[in-house]
């Protein structure tokens, strides 16, 4: 016997049970989003190499060690993407963005691709919601991007679960007086770190502040504080943001160690933590970065923009036994016993299906026992039976699959009658003028 093929290390198929949370998850993305006036967009799998490694930062953990880089035939070097904003980024650039009304508000729902080692809630096919704010620059609009996450993780029953954590990194300039600031605090504790970290020391020092090993974190505790090199617009800006949570009503903690591992952030950055596990569990962030529309090709443009993983909220949602709607049930098994029924009912299961009623039929098989039993497994309320009596007679039998009591009825009347028996509110119907995406 051959041998059975499995997915790949660090990826995994949604099975359906599951795919009822990511559906459930992208619903209330799309309806919260677009309250706000945001609409969708998708970018390529892939894109050129450089646009991540401009983007994210050539030191950065993401382009060192985890993208998954690959040349086409003309030998030009393509990588799956890692992250959402870059694309974005690069779109508004590419398509005359600038000329819209701006803000430019976009959202979306995609996968993505890292090589990152395999954990819970973490894969390396993951997906990842976002949404970004580009072409505007005030503290109001960073406060009403973390209320739309909070928002969204209230609707998904999570945000009681999450700590918010805050923090600024200031301007380019103010940063780079605090990396050498860092460096001057680090050298000479080689030994006490950990290996990413000696590499970190000499590229991006900000990064040994988030990293999640214990004689790191010591350190991290008493190295020099981001608030001292802060310029005063920064700091302006971050005390107008803390004044616009509280005005909302959202808690947060302010997180001096709080950086975020991609070079293009600028003043605001913040994480959604597990209240529990902390950063081990950080289900999303994101914050300002408004000098990377310049560093992609653009005109200087401000931007602030989040990012949820779905699966590190699924396992949150999963760990509370929090149950999401299903749509997926069956309504109705039409049995059919012989040709001539099958003939008959065939139309019929169309004609149901296109008033909303969730009909299954036209199983092969002649056994009315048997069939009944798939009606059983499938756990469907109600069985519409239909053999040779009934179609020389145009008639059918509902029956109650439950209770077990059955009636005769018209052949024309078995829609009417389904429809009032599961009632109106249950039936899955759209029309395609009306149906939204």
């Amino acid at each position: 016997m051959a041998d059975k093929f499995q997915t790949p290390k660090g990826v995994h198929d949604i099975l359906p049970d599951d795919h009822d949370y990511y559906t459930f998850i992208k619903k209330v993305v799309r309806h919260r989003l677009r309250q706000a006036g945001f609409r969708r967009i998708s970018t390529p799998i892939f894109e050129a190499t450089e646009v991540f490694q401009r983007s994210i930062g050539n030191d950065t953990d993401i382009v060192q060690k985890e993208m998954y880089t690959f040349s086409d035939k003309k030998g030009r070097s393509l990588t799956l993407k890692p992250e959402g904003t870059a694309g974005v980024v690069r779109a508004y650039i590419e398509h005359g963005m600038a000329q819209w009304p701006q803000p430019v508000e976009l959202y979306y729902v995609e996968p993505h691709f890292r090589y990152d080692r395999p954990q819970k809630g973490r894969y390396r096919q993951f997906w990842q919601f976002g949404f970004e704010v580009i072409g505007e620059t005030d503290p109001a609009l960073d406060a009403q991007v973390i209320k739309l996450a909070y928002q969204i993780h209230e609707d998904l029953g999570v945000a009681d679960l999450l700590s918010l954590q805050i923090n600024t990194i200031g301007t380019p300039e103010s940063r780079e007086k605090y990396q050498m600031a860092l460096k001057d605090y680090y050298i000479g504790k080689e030994r006490s770190l950990c290996e990413d970290c000696n590499n970190r020391l000499h590229t991006n020092p900000m990064r040994l502040l988030d990293c999640k090993e214990e004689d790191c974190r010591i350190l991290a505790q008493l190295a020099p504080k981001m608030e001292n090199f802060l310029d005063s617009d920064s700091k302006e800006f971050h005390e107008d943001l803390k004044d616009f949570l509280d005005g909302m009503g959202i808690k947060y903690e302010e997180n001096p160690q709080l950086v975020r591992g991609l070079d293009y952030y600028t003043k605001t950055v913040f994480e959604f933590w597990d209240a529990k596990e902390g950063a081990q569990n950080s289900v999303g962030g994101g914050g300002r970065y408004d000098g990377l529309v310049e560093l992609m090709g653009g005109q200087p443009t401000p931007a602030v923009g989040y990012a949820g993983g779905i699966e590190r909220i699924i396992a949150n949602m999963k760990r509370e036994k929090i149950r999401v709607p299903k749509k997926d049930n069956l309504h109705v098994f039409v049995v059919q016993l012989g040709k001539d029924a099958k003939l008959k009912c065939l139309p019929l299961i169309n004609k149901m299906r296109e008033r909303g009623i969730k009909t299954m039929g036209a199983i092969g098989k002649d056994s009315l026992r048997i069939q009944l039993g798939i009606a059983d497994k499938f756990e469907t309320p109600w069985a519409v039976i239909v053999g040779l009596t009934e179609v020389r007679e145009g008639v059918a039998i509902i029956r109650d699959m439950e209770k077990g009591i059955q009636e005769t009825v018209d052949f024309e009347d078995i829609i009417p009658s389904i429809i009032k028996k599961i009632g109106d509110k249950s039936l899955d119907k759209y029309s395609p003028g009306e149906l939204i995406y």
